[in-house]
């Protein structure tokens, strides 16, 4: 079923992620994306999209290792087989996609091993575009806003991608609805050379924004004579580093909506083209398939030189079907009952989006349990399937990147009710970052036991309500806000396969394991399983020593592996070795694992750590400083003192809820084995500073300042900056100490945003964000409009400060039908008029006829398009 019908298929508000509320509602200036026009895309400037410098990824894609089927689960998969999930990231959300927050419940995806592309589906408002002209309450068909045509990958997303070896995409889309006039011709249209500036602006976001490329979905019919245009167009994208893929939906001799559901002549061309070459990487086959489809799929692939596990992709419809889904992927397999073609899925965070609980925090053990049987068949881990669904591992064999002679884990899964830092409870808020995910455990769960083996889980501290087959005591993290709990009756040794990897040992390796076991004193012992791979078949066993004792909270052991110098581990993980008597209530909570090559890898001390912005009226701090690689370092760790702020690999950090006015921000740099640097470290200190500072616009470029005077009395200097740098402005002026306020005069009037700072001598700076007063609009140019005899056809405006386009006729408005069968307006309205709708005939040729153009703050500038 073609994607933008599914979309709207069984209740699509249900599958929306609502603005968060409470201690988890939106900071007021918390960085978020948004969606793009043609006409956004072609004037992009990151020096001018507002929240640009805080929404670029940074970890670099990594390489993942060998293929080695000796240490696959199923070791007959053939390790070639692709797959490309196509799913909201952090939920289906409008306003609120940001890179992290405080919220423990949102989705996180946590099946990176099976996965080589992530693109983010789901719809972004334009910039610009009032969050609340959303009502949650409303049918999804009567959101009165425009969505961009180009939505871009959750820069925490990409960042946990890149960090397992799995591509991130874009999306661009087009069709009848849901993007209102924005159609794909706009994208075609060629520059002096023949190029694409569309194009090279796509390429452009994405090496700024940090991702690999784009899924096209084009739903909407395409002119013939654009045919070879739009395949020109995919490949300058492919030709400029972007990875491609095609949605099954065009016919490459009609250009009209045709899926195929397999491939073949009539849209293979958009892959392999015969005179272009290759145009685009793969395709997305839509989902009315069956085995014998498949198996052409499969063939005229081969007939075009093409690997089918790597181009031709067979598509499951997550969202719509779920656990019963009326195609099965078994008719995907050939008589070696290997897969013959990749598989994609489209909405497979349903197991988030679509739980009534999604936002209960106590229910978000079922969340896991589902996303667990999605990906391997079973919600507990089980072999055996839960269901006619058996679950994408029965078809696509986990990869790793755990690879060299380092590796560390704190079996973080990049949410959390508290956090802990080294054993230590430093912050009890929870939390929601996927920038903090550890490269996640590959089997979930690979558990081998002659009987009762134990049982696996998440330990998330005291306040997690885990699924109710579970009853061991809730400890929480050693690092981070999860550790990972065996527990249950111990009545035979357990091998617990934890990692995928291709670990060199050298004669100075070692492997720490900080546990803690909270079950009685007995006779069992924890040891390393280490599979190697000179012999995939054994599991060598490392003793550590003592390790069958209660602990008193966390315990570190350490193996010396120098034994095994030179070999390569294939495969790491733990067993648990029963004792002589069964223990019933058996538990040991892994904190962190972390291997070390006997070299001193600690990070240096964090360089140009400062305070962008301190926000104590809106309790929000902006910090930076001077990244260094991904080689040396993996992540940084903010804290105020020593409560922990948050992670990420990156230069700069958001926090909301800060209410500090004085103390200490540190900042840590984690190392790829797990080592940390000293804290670099900036003191802040308000109680000299200017105190409950406001500003407040004027619609005559006045902005009035106001505070509480500085104990110092020192004077007090105002700066207020534009965020937009492509068109810089800055005011300053200093007043005495004594001063609560002064007016700065002559500010933009143009609805832009600005920071303010009012600092006292030389202490430290408050500052405020705000918008300048919104007085401004630029008229709708006579030349945007096509005519022909007394038919005008009306563009979308250039600027991006409008809302709706009034066209009167002798000073009666014309009508314009909206998208969805939404019945007609007396405007053109930004986003939901329908293309076709752009085109108006005159009632009269010598009318007179006038464009009112209006933005969202209710401003309005008219233009004579015919005198009359």
């Amino acid at each position: 079923m073609a994607l933008a019908l599914t979309l709207g298929a069984g209740s699509a508000v249900a599958s929306d992620t609502l603005p968060w509320t409470g201690e988890s509602a939106v900071g007021a200036n918390q960085p978020y994306q948004h969606g793009y026009s043609p006409t956004d895309l072609l004037r992009w400037n990151p020096a001018d999209d507002t929240d640009a410098p805080y929404l670029r990824a940074k970890v670099p894609l990594q390489t993942r290792t060998a293929p080695n089927s000796a240490t696959q689960r199923n070791r007959n998969l053939p390790a070639g087989t692709q797959q490309l999930t196509l799913a909201g990231d952090y939920g289906n959300a409008f306003f609120e996609s940001h890179p992290y927050t405080n919220e423990f419940s949102q989705y996180l995806f946590n099946y990176w091993q099976y996965t080589d592309a992530y693109a983010s589906w789901h719809g972004m408002p334009t910039e610009g575009v009032p969050v609340d002209y959303y009502d949650p309450d409303l049918d999804w068909r009567e959101k009165w806003f425009e969505f961009g045509m180009l939505n871009l990958p959750n820069p925490g997303y990409t960042n946990a991608a890149h960090a397992n070896g799995v591509r991130s995409l874009g999306c661009i889309f087009f069709s009848p609805n849901d993007r209102g006039d924005q159609d794909y011709s706009e994208l075609l249209v060629r520059d002096a050379s023949g190029a694409f500036p569309a194009a090279a602006k796509l390429i452009e976001i994405a090496e700024y924004y940090g991702f690999d490329g784009y899924f096209v979905n084009q739903e909407s019919s395409v002119a013939p004579a654009d045919i070879t245009a739009y395949k020109q167009f995919l490949k300058q994208l492919r030709d400029g580093g972007m990875y491609v893929q095609w949605y099954d939906s065009v016919s490459n001799s009609s250009g009209g909506i045709s899926y195929q559901n397999e491939f073949n002549a009539v849209n293979g061309p958009f892959v392999r083209d015969a005179r272009l070459g290759d145009v685009s990487d793969s395709i997305f086959l839509n989902y009315w398939w069956n085995k014998s489809k498949l198996t052409s799929s499969k063939a005229y692939a081969a007939g075009l030189g093409l690997d089918s596990r790597r181009s031709v992709f067979a598509g499951v419809e997550a969202g719509m079907y779920q656990f019963n889904q009326p195609y099965q992927l078994d008719d995907n397999l050939g008589a070696d009952g290997a897969p013959m073609n990749a598989i994609a899925t489209l909405g497979a965070d349903f197991v988030s989006s679509d739980y009534a609980a999604k936002t209960d925090d106590a229910a978000q053990a079922q969340v896991f349990d589902r996303e667990r049987r999605w990906w391997t068949g079973s919600s507990q881990g089980s072999t055996t399937p839960e269901g006619s669904w058996k679950g994408i591992s029965k078809y696509v064999a986990e990869r790793s990147v755990i690879k060299g002679s380092t590796f560390a884990t704190s079996f973080n899964t990049g949410h959390g009710l508290s956090t802990w830092s080294e054993g230590r409870l430093s912050n009890d808020a929870e939390w929601g970052n996927i920038n903090l995910q550890d490269i996640p455990v590959s089997w979930q769960w690979w558990i081998d036991a002659d009987r009762s083996p134990l049982t696996a889980d998440f330990d998330y501290g005291p306040e997690y309500t885990p699924a109710s087959r579970f009853s061991y005591r809730k400890i929480g993290a050693y690092d981070g806000g999860s550790s990972l709990v065996l527990s249950g009756a111990l009545a035979s040794d357990n091998t617990v396969r934890l990692y995928k990897t291709d670990l060199s040992v050298t004669s100075r390796s070692s492997l720490d394991l900080t546990y803690a076991k909270s079950s009685a004193d007995d006779d069992s012992e924890l040891r390393l399983a280490l599979v190697l791979a000179s012999d995939p078949d054994k599991v060598v066993q490392v003793p550590l020593a003592g390790s069958g004792k209660r602990t008193d909270g966390w315990r570190t052991v350490t193996a010396d592996l120098s034994a095994y110098a030179g070999q390569r581990i294939a495969s790491l993980g733990l067993v648990v070795a029963a004792g002589a008597a069964p223990v019933e209530n058996y538990q040991v909570n892994l904190g962190a694992l972390a291997l070390r090559d006997g070299v001193d890898r600690t990070p240096a001390v964090p360089e140009g750590l400062a305070v962008k912005q301190f926000l104590p009226d809106s309790d929000e701090l902006f910090l930076s400083w001077q990244r260094s690689d991904y080689d040396t370092v993996r992540r940084y760790d903010v804290f105020l003192d020593d409560t922990y702020l948050g992670g990420i690999y990156d230069d700069v950090f958001y926090a909301k809820r800060f209410t500090a006015t004085s103390g200490t921000i540190r900042l840590v740099a984690v190392g790829p084995d797990g080592s940390r640097s000293e804290p670099a470290t900036v003191r802040f200190d308000l109680g000299t500073a200017p105190g409950k500072v406001t500003a407040a616009a004027g619609r005559d470029g006045a902005l009035a300042v106001t505070w509480k005077p500085p104990a110092s009395g020192r004077p007090v200097t105002v700066r207020v900056s534009g965020v937009d740098t492509s068109a810089p402005y800055t005011k300053e002026v200093t007043v005495p100490g004594t001063s609560t306020g002064t007016t700065l005069t002559g500010v933009p009037v143009d609805g832009s945003r600005y920071v303010l700072t009012a600092t006292s001598g030389g202490g430290a700076p408050t500052a405020v964000r705000g918008t300048f007063a919104d007085a401004e609009i630029a008229p709708y140019p006579a030349s945007a409009v096509r005519v022909s005899g007394n038919t005008f056809t009306f563009s979308r405006p250039a600027s991006a400060d409008w809302h709706t386009l009034t066209v009167l006729e002798n000073g009666a408005p014309k009508s314009f039908a909206t998208t969805y069968g939404s019945g007609n307006k007396p405007y053109i309205v930004r986003g939901r008029t329908t293309r076709g709708a752009m085109t108006v005939t005159m009632s009269s040729a010598t009318s007179r006829v006038v464009a009112v153009l209006e933005d969202y703050a209710g401003n309005t500038v008219q233009t004579v398009l015919r005198g009359g």
